[in-house]
């Protein structure tokens, strides 16, 4: 099926897979303005790095999920640049900024390795592994397999700590999500230790798709057939679930979220309706004064076939991107990058 795709999209065909059934791209879908070079697996889960010398020369970082899959990493045209070492089934993807790691400020892409059990993180922006060969995670759990994965910075009295909450595929309601505070070492590697257990789970299907807010200190879930989960990011701000939204909104699954940040706490949170190839929209700072309150803004048709993860930033990324981009995973192996402003102007046709 994924061999007929590529020869569809190459031929400017509507034939997508749908599970076992055919759909077609609705014919008011948004186009991207790049489409990325295809992998050799499967995609899964995207996260973009701003350069801080040039935001013009910022890179996608992806998963390309199978036994012998990898992170990619892409330029702004869609043009593969590298390619990690090979990682065992690498899930979802996320990056942060600032590390201390071997005694200078590193940014780092931490990635799930699913059938190690692991985490894996990466300096970039060469994409060079320094976690000495992985960390393990949900360590004397009978459900292991990590799958969902965001970073949360968190700065208090001018130091600066980093956490990755992880998903996985099944566990317990009330500590299905782990997070774990990343720490560097002298010499180049990383280490973690698990600092939090917390987050509700329905038992349906998974939670993979994570996002967190770290202006507004909060983690959003996405309890894949049921709802949007919302919590405070920081380990010590309690496990109390603050909103669960989007119950009634979606087709089917609730799977990539992307925040795209207007200003400092204002902005939209994204979530990809996987099997309708729409998008989703919720005003980032809630609605009526209340933070925790969420109503549907509007729904965006994509070009993305089935996307499972989705990053957004609103910093000028020239080019194509003025007003920054929302990128999202795609069945036939790719990522499409989109113009902020495409996405705008639907967003406030359908507020109006």
């Amino acid at each position: 099926m994924r061999k007929n795709i590529i020869l569809a999209a190459a031929l400017g065909l509507t034939l997508v897979s749908c599970g076992d059934k055919l759909a077609p791209v609705r014919e008011d879908a948004i186009k991207p303005a790049v489409v990325t070079e295809a992998t050799p697996h499967d995609t899964d889960d995207p996260s973009i790095w701003i350069n801080p010398e040039d935001a013009t020369k910022s890179l996608i970082v992806g998963t390309d999920k199978d036994t012998d899959g990898g992170l990619y990493m892409y330029d702004l045209n869609g043009k593969i640049v590298k390619k990690s070492i090979t990682l065992k089934r690498p899930n979802n993807v996320d990056i942060a900024y600032g590390l201390m790691v071997g005694g200078k400020k590193t940014d780092v892409a931490v990635t799930t390795e699913r059938e190690s059990n692991k985490i894996r993180v990466f300096s970039l922006p060469d994409l060079e592994p320094i976690d000495n060969g992985g960390i393990d995670v949900f360590t004397g759990e009978a459900e292991r397999d990590p799958m969902g994965i965001a970073l949360y910075t968190q700065t208090k009295d001018s130091l600066t700590s980093i956490y990755a909450i992880v998903g996985r595929k099944s566990g317990p309601s009330g500590s299905y999500l782990w997070q774990y505070e990343l720490a560097g070492n002298d010499n180049g590697t990383v280490t973690a230790k698990v600092v939090r257990k917390f987050g509700n789970y329905s038992g349906n299907k998974e939670i993979e798709a994570i996002a967190v807010d770290n202006e507004l200190g909060v983690v959003y879930c996405c309890d894949e057939g049921k709802g949007i989960r919302k919590y405070k990011a920081d380990p010590q701000g309690g496990n109390e679930e603050l909103a669960f939204f989007g119950q009634t909104d979606f087709k089917e699954d609730h799977e990539g979220m992307a925040i795209y940040k207007a200003t400092d706490s204002t902005g939209y949170i994204l979530v990809s309706n996987q099997q309708a190839n729409t998008f989703m929209v919720y005003p980032r700072e809630g609605m009526n004064g209340n933070p925790n309150e969420y109503k549907l803004l509007a729904e965006i048709p994509t070009s993305t076939i089935e996307c499972d993860g989705a990053d957004a930033t609103s910093l000028n990324l020239g080019g194509k991107f003025p007003k920054g981009m929302l990128v999202a995973m795609s069945n036939g192996m790719t990522f499409h990058y989109y113009d902020w402003n495409t996405i705008q102007k639907l967003i406030d046709e359908k507020i109006k």
